[in-house]
């Protein structure tokens, strides 16, 4: 029930025991005591004024685990709409940057232009019918309810609960990326310090270019990767950690480096020491604290992004639909793999009325909405189309483009060094808070209680956990990952539920037209072939 005392103290206590204070209980059973007494659309017995707390003691939680201050008197929104526009470009922006270049390769640099654009103005549509959706209810108060409400409302338990395991196939595969790239960072960055502590130079020993900015293919001689060669590499081996030595030159201590500072074989269990333990916390509001390094992670990548570009200067060559040794078509049949992670890159539908009512001129919703997305648009097409046409091609393979573009500069590059410690810190913070939001959703949902007990939990994290290493051993392939996940979610959160309940609204109004019909059905069958077509292509 909002409004919600807590004190000030406890905004920020990891105990939660004190996280509601006595007055906060007889508080809430004020506000409860009041909303049994007339329906939830009547506001004649609603609560009065002494009941409900002065405004500088009312705080909302965002699903994040930060409490937000409520400064007005009417308990609205007051943050301006400049604010709202960067707080959803923040929340958009994730681990789907990484691997924007990856899907634009596998579609083809124009499709992928185009698909991007397609994409991001489909979601857009699609989250403002969820924005709109508690809206389209008559005769119940919908001011404090969610999109998952909203869909137990038109669909019964089914809606709730689908609703539900589609959320947490978000959460959870955003878990699993995270572990994948987690141990992909601290690998790359134990190796800068590890050949610089030993004066060990990896310039000559890797496949890429030569010069001042190297760009590495970690594997030219697999896939659509072979048959590109560099001119200068000979007498090359791979070892099992994916590194080139040439033949003689593997020292022993090296070796035993090597052996116990694996990318897949020893980090992903190593990350296990530092994370699980804090999966364990009952309160997330520590780690809420470091979200603003989410921010700092992709201003600064658009610096190096842009930085490489102009070093590197553009290589592009434009094949329509057959490929080259170096070049790839401009239109591919794996552009669903695009679109799969596209849906992920601009998913925010299942917060996005959170995030909005912290907006101070509702009436700019629309509006607000449409900037932010404009604005991901563009990072995603700045990142992506630079990434493409900077790879210097000839003498490496647009093909030689990775899931996660980082990993097509080497472990010696200082700049990219920084950004990988940097999203290796944010991301450690990050981890426990999407573990904390799975937590709470799914226990609340099974047992009713948030934290059960410890073996509840903890049970559920080694799961979590578990999950997150076999995939960083045996599949760390994070643009594939994000694509399964990003198309699955957004089947029900962006696609179906969207359109049906708008449907349904319609046509309980009495205005449901034939042309929005098949346009929302067209949506639906768009949403399932997006699904099918990661398994086909």
């Amino acid at each position: 029930v909002l409004p919600f005392h807590v004190e000030h103290r406890n905004i920020v206590e990891n105990d939660p025991s004190e996280r509601v204070s006595a007055e906060a209980s007889v508080l809430s059973s004020r506000v409860h005591y009041y909303s049994r007494l007339t329906a939830a659309s009547d506001r004649l017995l609603s609560p009065p004024d002494h009941v409900i707390p002065c405004p500088e003691e009312l705080y909302v939680y965002s699903p994040l685990g930060m409490a937000f201050k409520v400064t007005g008197g009417d308990g609205g929104a007051k943050n301006p709409s400049i604010v709202t526009i960067f707080a959803i470009w923040n929340t958009m922006m994730g681990t789907s940057i990484l691997s924007i270049p990856w899907g634009i390769k596998q579609a083809g640099f124009t499709l992928g232009i185009i698909l991007l654009i397609s994409m991001g103005l489909l979601t857009l549509y699609c989250c403002l019918r969820v924005l709109k959706s508690p809206k389209s209810i008559p005769y119940i108060d919908t001011s404090d309810w969610e999109f998952p409400d909203v869909c137990k409302y038109y669909f019964g338990k089914f809606g709730q609960w689908s609703s539900l395991v589609f959320s947490m196939v978000s959460l959870i595969g955003a878990m699993v990326v995270y572990w994948v790239l987690m141990s992909n960072f601290l690998f790359n960055t134990g190796k800068f310090i590890y050949n610089y502590a030993h004066n060990v130079s990896m310039s000559d020993t890797e496949f890429g270019t030569n010069g001042s900015e190297r760009v590495i293919c970690p594997f030219p001689d697999t896939g659509d990767h072979k048959g590109n060669c560099s001119s200068g590499i000979s007498g090359l081996y791979l070892n099992n950690n994916n590194n080139y030595y040439y033949y003689g030159n593997d020292t022993s201590d090296t070796a035993v480096f090597d052996r116990w500072w694996s990318k897949t074989n020893t980090i992903p269990f190593y990350l296990i020491i530092l994370l699980l333990p804090l999966l364990n916390f009952r309160s997330a509001s520590f780690f809420a604290r470091f979200t603003f390094l989410g921010t700092i992670s992709v201003v600064y990548l658009i610096i190096l992004v842009t930085l490489k570009a102009i070093r590197l200067g553009f290589h592009l060559e434009f094949h329509w639909l057959e490929s080259t040794q170096f070049y790839v078509p401009e239109f591919r049949l794996l552009f669903p793999q695009l679109t799969g992670v596209l849906t992920l890159a601009f998913f925010i539908h299942n917060c996005i009325i959170t995030l909005m009512k912290s907006n101070k001129h509702q009436e700019n919703n629309v509006r607000d909405l449409s900037v932010a997305y404009l604005l991901v648009g563009l990072t995603y097409l700045y990142v992506g189309v630079l990434i493409f046409a900077a790879f210097p091609s000839p003498p490496l393979s647009k093909d030689c483009i990775e899931p996660n573009f980082l990993d097509n500069f080497p472990s010696s590059d200082v700049l990219v060094f920084v950004a990988r410690t940097c999203l290796l810190f944010q991301m450690t913070t990050v981890y426990p808070l999407l573990g904390y939001l799975v937590r709470v959703q799914m226990m609340s949902q099974v047992f009713g209680k948030h934290y059960p007990s410890f073996f509840h939990v903890f049970t559920l994290n080694i799961f979590i956990v578990g999950t997150g290493v076999c995939m960083a051993k045996y599949y760390p392939n994070i643009g594939s990952i994000i694509r399964y996940s990003g198309a699955t979610c957004g089947l029900a959160l962006v696609f179906v539920f969207p359109s049906l309940v708008h449907m349904i609204s319609q046509k309980r109004r009495g205005e449901l037209s034939w042309p929005s019909a098949i346009f929302h059905s067209l949506l639906i069958v768009l949403g399932v072939a997006n699904v099918a077509g990661q398994f086909f292509m």
